[in-house]
């Protein structure tokens, strides 16, 4: 049982001496702060503390804590800190009202410089360093930005280049605060009333010299479209001009050939083909080739020399001269037939008119003759002799053969 107890002194004893002694000698540094250990012995450590635990002796060490965030230095009119814009005077011996913020922080590693040379103390809500930050920010701003020129400050690209000019100016001077600014930033630029309007009328004229130049710009570029335009139509031309050339010598050598013929009469190209010597007609050909574009000059036969109008005339004549001699075949054969027929009916009429004559044919006549004779169903008789003339048969058959 006394065992028991022993331990359990001894581990409550243990506890509390692992709670309470690094209480005592163990100080935080919190986040958002450096840490600089002051030594009562040796002095200022020369390391920065960063933010954890770190050993500190109750009585001889101290901690002192600097913010390593950055600070700003705001030179506005509004409330985010003490001080206020910044006159400046200009080269052109302008007054210019400047918003301005910088915003600057101890340099990594050299916070235990600035407790060494005392600029840790806080006055009310800023340490030393701080105030001396702002002061020698004031005394370089208005130093480097009064190089500038007010038209410049309306400038970008100037008064970019006279911001980064001031920030370097700047961090060398704050280098023996043991500071660095990251940038400064011009926010606003103010004038006086009455340079304002006058400013505006300069900024106007700088904007109208720029219209101006963006509309000889545009004539220019108008220009040269047009130039475009215009040699683009007179092209646009020629290659239309150069086509119906090539089209009409094209249309014409399909239509007239390629040989010079000024006798009209059907045939005559031929003939003049005809007479050419093989290297005329090898001449004729390869100009056939070019006008043709045809690939391979054996293709070129005599159609491409002649021409379509003179092939047309020579199959017109032909067609003309064929037609003609078979209309003459036909009208002396039409006529030689009509002959023959002629002279076959008259020997027919007359063997015909022959055999009529004769008695067999007079009474076959008279048999198709009283075949046609028809008499009243009433018949009167008055004869000399007291016979009827129809019962006389034979002379009756005698009048109807006209004996």
């Amino acid at each position: 049982m006394k065992a028991l107890t022993r331990v359990s002194q001894v581990i409550v004893i243990a506890t509390l001496a692992l709670w309470i002694i690094p209480w005592l000698i163990v100080d935080t540094v919190p986040p958002g702060m450096v840490g600089v250990r002051q030594s009562a012995v040796s002095g200022v450590n020369e390391d920065d503390l960063g933010v954890g635990w770190h050993w500190a002796v109750p009585g001889l060490h101290k901690l002192i804590y600097l913010p390593s965030s950055y600070f700003f230095l705001d030179y506005t009119n509004d409330d985010a800190g003490p001080q206020g814009p910044l006159q400046i005077r200009t080269k052109d011996n302008n007054v210019v009202e400047l918003d301005v913020s910088v915003p600057v922080r101890i340099k990594p590693g050299e916070a235990h410089k600035i407790v060494e040379a005392g600029n840790h103390v806080a006055d009310n809500t800023l340490y030393r360093y701080q105030h001396l930050a702002d002061q020698t920010a004031v005394s370089v701003l208005r130093e480097e930005l009064a190089k500038l020129d007010s038209s410049g400050f309306y400038s970008t690209d100037k008064r970019l280049g006279i911001e980064a000019e001031a920030l370097t100016m700047l961090n060398k001077a704050l280098a023996e605060l043991h500071c660095e600014a990251q940038a400064v930033l011009i926010r606003a630029v103010r004038f006086r009333p009455e340079y304002e309007k006058q400013l505006q009328q300069i900024q106007l004229n700088e904007q109208n010299k720029l219209l101006d130049n963006a509309k000889q710009q545009l004539a220019l570029k108008q220009q040269s479209l047009d130039n475009y335009t215009n040699g683009t139509k007179a092209l646009s031309s020629s290659t239309e001009q150069e086509w119906v050339r090539r089209s009409a010598e094209l249309e014409r050598a399909y239509q007239l050939g390629l040989l010079a013929v000024d006798d009209p009469t059907p045939g005559a190209a031929r003939k003049k083909l005809a007479g050419l010597t093989p290297e005329q007609v090898a001449e004729v050909r390869k100009q056939a080739v070019t006008i043709f574009g045809v690939d391979d000059p054996t293709h070129v036969d005599d159609a491409y020399l002649i021409g379509i109008k003179n092939l047309e005339a020579e199959t017109l004549e032909y067609k003309n001269r064929v037609t003609a001699e078979a209309d003459g075949v036909g009208g002396k054969l039409s006529a030689q037939g009509d002959s023959l027929v002629a002279q076959v009916q008259g020997n027919y009429e007359s063997k015909l008119n022959g055999l009529l004559n004769s008695p067999a044919g007079k009474a076959y006549v008279a048999y198709n003759a009283a075949a046609n004779v028809t008499f009243n169903k009433t018949l009167t008789f008055s004869s000399q002799d007291g016979l009827p003339s129809v019962l006389r048969l034979r002379r009756f058959a005698e009048q109807f053969m006209g004996q």
